[in-house]
């Protein structure tokens, strides 16, 4: 008896005034979902600056993608790309603001990975 009808609906859980359609939601998720992006993100909030240390954090990821996606995060002000004068050239690869603001999004995906999801979940 303690169940809901079938038909009735259950409370949101969302914001008030939220509804299960939010375009700015979609757009987070078509930035931050896009194959290995969170990954890179992740990588540069552990404090890897480097192309070869992000590459090397998610070896399943090539350097070809790891290139494109660094370009889109840059584009969508998540990372900056900052190249120091010196000879050889070093470019490091560092969170915005905007991507600072995605710490505590890592932090609860991961808490929830780590509840829900297998111990050696695939790449």
């Amino acid at each position: 008896m303690g169940e809901r009808a079938a038909n009735e609906r259950q409370p949101s859980r969302l914001r008030p005034g939220d509804s299960a359609s939010c375009p700015r939601y979609h757009a987070a998720l078509d930035i931050i979902g896009r194959r290995w992006a969170g990954a890179i993100v992740r990588a540069l909030l552990a404090g890897e600056t480097r192309f070869n240390d992000i590459a090397a954090a998610w070896p399943a990821m090539s350097h070809r993608v790891l290139s494109q996606r660094l370009k889109e995060l840059e584009e969508e002000g998540i990372v900056r790309r900052v190249v120091h004068d010196e000879t050889p050239v070093r470019i490091e690869y560092r969170l915005t603001d905007k991507g600072e603001a995605l710490s505590d999004v890592v932090a609860e995906l991961s808490r929830w990975a780590d509840t829900w999801l297998p111990e050696h979940a695939p790449n």
